[in-house]
C-alpha cells in the first residue's frame, strides 16, 4: 500500500487528484500509476487504470494471481477493469471519500479489503476541502457551486 499512497501523493504534487495504485504480481509491482486525468486531459486515467496501462499487456493468468492496490474505492469503471481482467484481490485504503462498486466486485467472488488507512483518508479529505469541483468531475457528478 505505500507504494500506491506514494503514487497518490505524487498526483497530488502534480495538481491532480491524489488516487495511486499499483499492480503486484507473484510480490512484485508490475504496473504503478495514479489519477492523472488533469494532467493529461483524460477522460479516464483514474489510478487504477493507469497502474493497469503501466503494466502494459499481460496474459490473463497474471492478472488471475495478481493484487491490486488503490488508495480509494474503485469506481464503476476501474471495477468493471478489475472484473474483466480477473484480479481476485483488491486491496483499498480507504472509502470513506468515496464508495465504489465493492458489493459489486465482492458479489464477482473478488476479495475486497479495506485499510482504513489515515494516510489516505487524510489526503484524500485535503484535497476535496481544496478542490470541490474537480473532485465532482471525477466522480462523474455536478458542481456544487
Amino acid at each position: 500500500m505505500q507504494a500506491a499512497c506514494d503514487e497518490a501523493q505524487q498526483g497530488f504534487a502534480e495538481g491532480g487528484i491524489p488516487i495511486g495504485s499499483v499492480l503486484v504480481h507473484e510480490g512484485r509491482i508490475i504496473g504503478r500509476g495514479h489519477n492523472r486525468r488533469v494532467q493529461k486531459c483524460s477522460a479516464i486515467l483514474h489510478g487504477e487504470m493507469d497502474a493497469l496501462e503501466n503494466a502494459g499487456r499481460q496474459p490473463a493468468s497474471v492478472y488471475r494471481q495478481s493484487v491490486l492496490y488503490t488508495t480509494l474505492s474503485p469506481c464503476p469503471m476501474c471495477s468493471g477493469a478489475i472484473l474483466l481482467y480477473g484480479i481476485p484481490t483488491v486491496v483499498i485504503g480507504e472509502n470513506r471519500s468515496f464508495m465504489g462498486e465493492e458489493a459489486l466486485l465482492r458479489s464477482r467472488g473478488v476479495n475486497v479489503i479495506v485499510l482504513d488507512d489515515p494516510r489516505c483518508i487524510a489526503l484524500m479529505h485535503e484535497f476535496m476541502q481544496r478542490s470541490p469541483s474537480l473532485w465532482n468531475e471525477d466522480i462523474g457528478q455536478p458542481d456544487p457551486t
